[in-house]
């Protein structure tokens, strides 16, 4: 990879959310992956690295507003892009 010094460092705490404070656009211009426990994931919401969790849709349940109804897991959390 050519590019890692253009690379964005990759924060303690995310969220694919704009709404959210800890929402940074610039990360998302790349791709990110995820791992909880050395198993890679795609249907991260939200990850905090420092506290070992990430949040992830609970199906196709919505809360009231239209949004996916997320549920934390936690482990080991590793940030990485692809």
């Amino acid at each position: 990879m050519n590019g890692t010094t253009q690379l964005p460092p990759l924060p303690d705490r995310l969220s694919i959310d704009p709404r959210s404070p800890h929402h940074v656009a610039a990360v998302f211009e790349h791709d990110v992956g995820i791992r909880l426990n050395d198993k890679e994931r795609q249907d991260v919401e939200e990850y905090c690295i420092s506290e070992g969790w990430i949040k992830v849709p609970a199906g196709k349940t919505l809360d009231r507003k239209g949004h996916p109804l997320l549920i934390k897991l936690k482990g080991k959390v590793e940030a990485f892009y692809r």
